[in-house]
Order: structure tokens, then C-alpha cells, then sequence
């Protein structure tokens, strides 16, 4: 595991509370690091980067991710969610990542929502 794949494990799964996760970079949309088994191709990042672009349009749109369309609860420059049933994703933004998390049916939204927050509130402090 490289370093970033060692923070997302120790912030977001080894909680419980966070079912997949990944980073991506903002500049070239670019996977930089993901949980163990978690695949984000580079068309879902660059649709990932792109949604922070308009962010108001997955309102009525929805947020379409590995073939299944979320609906969308929040969306604005810094942070999208999105649920489908009880599943759902979590994007949170910050100067030069992109952090993406997602949570099981077993597991709390509201959590899922503040482990991914929490980790970007830790990138922006670091100037990431």
C-alpha cells in the first residue's frame, strides 16, 4: 500500500463506516490512490471531475456511477452526495483532490458523510 492508500484505509474503512473509497486528482483526473478491490476508471474520473463543474445539473439529472444512476441530495463546489435506495456516494472537493466514498445499505449516510468530510477537511488544512 502507498501512503494515500494507507490514510484513506486508516480514515474511512477501518472505521466501518465507509464502504469503498478513492481519490482522484482534480488537475488530470487521475486516480492517485483506492481502497483494496475499489476500480475507478478513468471515465468515472474524469465524470467525477467534471460534476464539480456544474454541480447543479446532477440535481435534476442525477449522478450516473458504475452503471447505476444516484439521486442526487447535495451538490454544490464543494461537496456532492448522492443515494440510490439505501446505498450511496460521497464526493468531497479540496485545492487539488477529490475524495470519494461509498456506503452500504448496513451503514449510516450521516457517518459515511462526516468520515469523507473530515479526511478533505484534513487535505485542506495540508494545502492539498
Amino acid at each position: 500500500m502507498n501512503q494515500f492508500q494507507t490514510l484513506l484505509h486508516e480514515s474511512l474503512i477501518s472505521t466501518g463506516n465507509v464502504q469503498q473509497c478513492a481519490l482522484i486528482k482534480r488537475k488530470d483526473a487521475s486516480l492517485k490512490a483506492s481502497s483494496v478491490g475499489f476500480m475507478v476508471d478513468d471515465a468515472q474520473a474524469k465524470q467525477i471531475v467534471e460534476a464539480f463543474r456544474v454541480p447543479t445539473s446532477l440535481r435534476e439529472e442525477g449522478f450516473l456511477f458504475g452503471g447505476t444512476r444516484y439521486k442526487c441530495v447535495r451538490a454544490d463546489k464543494s461537496s456532492i452526495y448522492a443515494k440510490h435506495g439505501n446505498t450511496g456516494i460521497i464526493l468531497a472537493r479540496t485545492g487539488t483532490l477529490i475524495i470519494l466514498g461509498t456506503y452500504s445499505a448496513t451503514m449510516h449516510p450521516s457517518v459515511c458523510v462526516g468520515a469523507v468530510e473530515k479526511l478533505a477537511d484534513y487535505f485542506k488544512s495540508k494545502s492539498k
